[in-house]
């Protein structure tokens, strides 16, 4: 944008175009569907960079979110599903999503029962370092469960 000599109006093509020329600088179209069209005399590449920068900022500032997941079998012993769930709770104090499955090879399919108990059990000792975003849900071989870390309280 051009400092304090900026003339706010209706102009030609030709008009805008001389004008752009003399100031040696660029006519750009910044909203073509408007009637009539709204041009700016600019310097072009400061504005492409200036749009760069801008959606490098939004980019910088957006969370990234992290999904861990745990695998169980619909038979995990006890000592294995202690072990699962202290990572479990580490990943939801570091902020992290959690996806716990478990998991059915062939004829373990008759134990869906078993398998969501299992989860349920699951959600209901993680239930003071997250929340249960999505129940147990039998997808193909797997039955699927996401708890989302609570937010920390400062």
């Amino acid at each position: 944008m051009v400092g304090d000599n900026v003339e706010v109006g209706v102009y030609s093509i030709k008009d805008a175009l001389n004008q752009a020329r003399e100031q040696e600088l660029d006519l750009v179209e910044i909203s073509p569907n408007a009637d009539p069209p709204v041009c700016k005399i600019i310097d072009y590449k400061k504005f492409l960079y200036d749009q760069k920068r801008k959606q490098k900022d939004l980019k910088a500032k957006a969370s990234k979110v992290v999904v861990k997941e745990i695998r169980f079998g619909p038979n995990t012993d006890e000592h294995d599903y202690d072990f699962k769930k202290k990572h479990a709770i580490k990943f939801l104090e570091d902020g992290a999503k959690l996806k716990a499955f478990v998991f059915f090879k062939g004829r373990s399919i008759i134990y869906k029962e078993k398998g969501e108990i299992l989860l349920l059990k699951l959600a209901q000792e993680l239930e003071e370092y997250g929340k249960v975003e999505q129940l147990p849900k039998l997808e193909g071989k797997r039955m699927i469960m996401f708890i989302a870390p609570k937010k920390k309280s400062k």
